[in-house]
């Protein structure tokens, strides 16, 4: 959306095409979003798609991109209902998707009281119990991070940590207790987590859970032109949102391990921009 209004204050002509399932539904909250600090995320998309309306050569289209072809100026994506868009350029603004995690329970709290970005939700759980579900790296860097907002914390593994000794004895010094015995349940109630049930016998007592997401790339089909992208998944774009696709273009978390809407917005915007430049300049030269 944020591409889309640049595109419209630029006089471009642009369709967005939107499943309607964007990964931060399950939060109650926004955070970090300068103006906008707290917002529901549903009141926040209902805005954008408000002031974007002021642009009428901007229309959204409800469904899914199914696939894509052509070359750049001359672009087909056929959408699940059966229709066709044809474009000079493509924008690839699809981000991640969560993949599941086999914890009981971790559905029921995801988004009330279980989050994975403290830079997001860290605030509002400040000095609290909490447990960190992660292993290995992830663990190391989630304890460091979590560490300014609470001290008080226990790690749970899930199963071997994946940790080199130094590391334990790291987590050790900073007063962290690791708990490395599979996790049987996480038991809560209307949302907010209580307690978190471990197959040894033991339970930790919470009112809070950062954990360590399994994510993937929501689409392959910038992989289907040609689009190339990291390990984790991502599209490789310069600053503007170019890749390495003649005529293509990735922003947003679908070209980022930021995943922070206002970074996002931030790409969106560039990549708008970049568009709009490249639209320019192909016919600057075509006099």
């Amino acid at each position: 959306m944020s591409a889309a209004l640049a595109l419209g204050r630029s006089r471009r002509s642009a369709i967005v095409i939107d499943e309607g399932l964007p990964r931060n539904r399950v939060t109650h909250e926004m955070h970090n979003f300068l103006s906008r600090d707290g917002i529901a995320p549903a009141e926040f998309r209902r805005i954008a798609r408000e002031q974007i309306g002021n642009y009428p050569a901007i229309k959204f289209v409800q469904g899914k991109a199914e696939s894509v072809e052509g070359n750049d100026g001359d672009f087909r994506v056929h959408v699940s209902d059966g229709k066709v868009f044809r474009s000079k350029k493509l924008l690839f603004a699809t981000g991640k998707r969560d993949l599941p995690i086999d914890i009981s329970g971790l559905y029921e709290v995801y988004g009330k009281s279980a989050f994975v970005c403290p830079y997001c939700d860290g605030w509002e759980l400040q000095d609290q119990q909490l447990v960190m579900i992660a292993a290995g790296e992830a663990a190391m860097h989630l304890s460091k991070v979590l560490m300014g907002w609470s001290t008080n914390l226990t790690l749970c593994t899930n199963g071997p940590d994946e940790m080199k000794a130094e590391q334990r004895q790291e987590l050790e010094r900073h007063g962290i207790i690791v708990k490395d015995s599979p996790i049987q349940a996480i038991e809560s109630e209307e949302g907010v987590v209580k307690q978190i049930l471990l197959e040894n016998g033991e339970s930790v007592a919470c009112t809070g859970i950062f954990f360590a997401p399994k994510l993937a790339a929501a689409t392959d089909l910038p992989q289907s032109l040609g689009c190339e992208v990291s390990e984790t998944g991502s599209v490789t774009a310069d600053r503007i949102g170019k890749t390495n696709v003649p005529g293509v273009f990735s922003a947003g978390d679908a070209a980022s391990e930021m995943y922070q809407a206002v970074a996002a917005a931030s790409m969106g915007a560039l990549a708008g921009m970049g568009i709009n430049s490249e639209l320019l300049d192909e016919a600057w030269k075509s006099v």
